[in-house]
């Protein structure tokens, strides 16, 4: 079974986007390649949910996170290599031969630049080759799969001819021929895993070399049926200074109900978690120290929920369907994590009461899934306390130093008697520009 999400969650989180600057796919895209790039994109669009999987993959990333490597040949080699496989030969060496003979004679007859590129082209494939063989030598104690595969390749009698290759010298009919059968046609099936071992390694330089410079760490996936999620301190990754706070949910507090006035920082906290987890889901590093997680089967998030007008859907309305979306999928018994930030705000504070409650309550009572719901009603906490005995309660606090608001976005245990709206409204001098 796939990790199963949805856009909404996606731009929740700003997940993901090629082209987006400020998105977590750009934070990690310090690519070289673009097939590097494309692999990359992927991984985000296709997180993983086998705990051994999600393992192994960290494990890698963990493994040039502490190497400090760099990616074996340049961008401009690699970029020549990768459109001279892109193509293809004849299939014997005759075949080969006599094409090469007939590009050689036009480019001595009308300078047709052909014969040239494929020159440049298996010269740039052959340095790239012998970079990789003594890349690997470098890391000769990583062991996947993968890694395997590409030293057999290159380790087998038919590549042998390497070892004898004019590196950088241009080469002779005779043995562009040679090389460009063997290459393209005898070890085609070589040469294309090479080719996608090199985005992997692509990948593993760039990810681990964001995570190295800002100082992320490597979750623990664990068996779903464990239900765990914790760490000592989890951030969000895109903010240089962001305060850490701790998180443990499991099945017996499986639901956190959070208070907190605005700008305190609830929405940040919890736009930290889903990210943590997504990202931990891929095998990623995360800005999250000592994380355990039971793999979840999925993510929803209910937080920048708009409204569509060409639909005719009030604000309200909108929450409500997203709110079914996500009771929908629940009820289909899927392990998920599931973060809602101030439900039904659309609405007047009575209805905003009753719903959040009984919403609460009943999402509750699945304690297969973790749920993280936030609101300022803080009244509902103390009825929930009453009902529910698998919450637990947090809150963001606001210092008052005199009339300005300080916070400093800790994790509290309880619920929040914060009432300063009015100061605040007071001290931008609002209500004198009206009188």
């Amino acid at each position: 079974m796939s990790f199963i999400t949805d856009k909404q969650t996606l731009d929740d989180l700003n997940i993901t986007g090629r082209f987006s600057p400020q998105s977590l796919f750009s934070l990690f895209n310090a690519t070289r390649t673009r097939g590097g790039e494309k692999l990359l994109d992927r991984m985000f669009h296709e997180p993983l949910s086998d705990p051994a999987a999600i393992n192994s993959r960290s494990g890698v990333l963990k493994y040039f996170h502490e190497r400090e490597l760099s990616f074996p040949v340049s961008a401009q080699v690699f970029e020549d290599a990768e459109a001279y496989l892109g193509g293809s030969t004849g299939s014997s060496f005759l075949a080969v031969a006599g094409d090469l003979l007939r590009k050689k004679a036009l480019e001595t007859a009308v300078k047709d630049e052909q014969y040239g590129h494929l020159q440049n082209g298996l010269l740039a494939t052959i340095g790239m080759l012998n970079a990789l063989q003594g890349f690997l030598q470098k890391v000769s104690d990583l062991s996947t799969g993968q890694f395997e595969a590409v030293q057999a390749a290159l380790n087998t009698h038919r590549a042998k001819w390497l070892q004898d290759a004019p590196e950088g010298q241009p080469l002779s009919l005779f043995q562009l021929a040679r090389y460009d059968h063997l290459i393209r046609h005898v070890l085609r099936e070589e040469t294309e895993n090479i080719l996608d071992f090199m985005y992997h390694l692509d990948v593993y330089i760039a990810v681990s070399n964001v995570a190295r410079a800002r100082g992320f760490s490597y979750a623990q996936a664990l068996p779903k049926e464990q239900n765990i999620f914790r760490t000592t301190a989890v951030s969000h990754p895109a903010l240089e200074k962001a305060v850490a706070n701790p998180l443990t949910l499991q099945e017996d507090r499986n639901v956190l109900f959070l208070t907190g006035a605005n700008m305190a920082g609830k929405s940040t906290f919890m736009k930290s978690l889903g990210i943590a987890v997504y990202l931990a889901h891929m095998g990623f590093p995360v800005a999250a120290k000592d994380m355990q997680f039971s793999v979840r089967d999925g993510l929803y998030t209910s937080i920048n929920v708009p409204d569509n007008l060409n639909l005719g859907y009030s604000h309200f309305y909108a929450e409500v369907l997203r709110v079914k979306k996500v009771a929908e999928e629940v009820a289909k018994g899927h392990d998920l994590l599931v973060i809602f930030d101030e439900l039904f705000k659309g609405t007047n504070v009575k209805d905003a009461y009753d719903a959040t409650l009984a919403v609460t309550k009943e999402f509750s009572t699945y304690r297969n899934s973790f749920f993280v719901i936030s609101t300022h009603i803080i009244e509902v906490g103390d009825r929930l306390k009453e009902d529910c005995d698998n919450l637990q309660f947090s809150y963001l606090p606001t210092i008052m130093e005199g009339t300005v608001p300080r916070y400093p976005y800790t994790l509290t245990a309880g619920i929040t008697s914060d009432r300063h709206g009015m100061v605040i409204i007071e001290n931008e001098k609002i209500l004198e520009m009206i009188e």
